[in-house]
C-alpha cells in the first residue's frame, strides 16, 4: 500500500503562481508514473500533467502546457507540480496519483492510476 499527502495549496491571485507538493510512503516512490489531476465543483476529475518513474518522460493538459511543470524526487519519495501565470479557471481541488503501470508516455486516464491522495485546494482569483 502507497499513502500519497499533498501540500501546497491555497488563494492566490491570478497571474500568481504555487509550488504543490506530493509525499509518498509505503512502497517505493521510483516504481510508480506520477499524475497531477484536479476537480472543479461539478466537473469530472480530469487530468493536469503525469511524469515517468524516472522523470524523462512527461505530459500535460493543453491547458496548462507552457504554465505548469511536473516533477519528482525519487531520492525524497516526492513530486511536485509548480503551477505559472495561474487563472481562474485553474481553480480545483488538486489530487497527486501514482500508476504501477510501465508505459513509454504515462497515462492521462484517471482509472489508470492506482493510488490518489486526498487533495489540496487552489483558489485563483481574479
Amino acid at each position: 500500500q502507497v499513502q500519497l499527502v499533498e501540500s501546497g495549496g491555497g488563494l492566490v491571485q491570478a497571474g500568481g503562481s504555487l509550488r504543490l507538493t506530493c509525499v509518498a510512503s509505503g512502497r517505493t516512490f521510483s516504481s510508480y508514473a506520477m499524475g497531477w489531476f484536479r476537480e472543479a465543483p461539478g466537473k469530472e476529475r480530469e487530468f493536469v500533467a503525469a511524469i515517468s518513474r524516472s522523470g524523462g518522460s512527461t505530459n500535460y493538459a493543453d491547458s496548462v502546457k507552457g504554465r505548469f511543470i511536473i516533477s519528482r524526487d525519487n531520492a525524497k519519495n516526492t513530486g511536485y507540480l509548480q503551477m505559472n501565470s495561474l487563472k481562474p479557471e485553474d481553480t480545483a481541488v488538486y489530487y497527486c496519483a501514482l500508476d504501477r503501470t510501465v508505459v513509454a508516455t504515462p497515462h492521462t486516464n484517471p482509472y489508470e492510476y492506482d493510488y490518489w491522495g486526498q487533495g489540496t485546494q487552489v483558489t485563483v482569483s481574479s
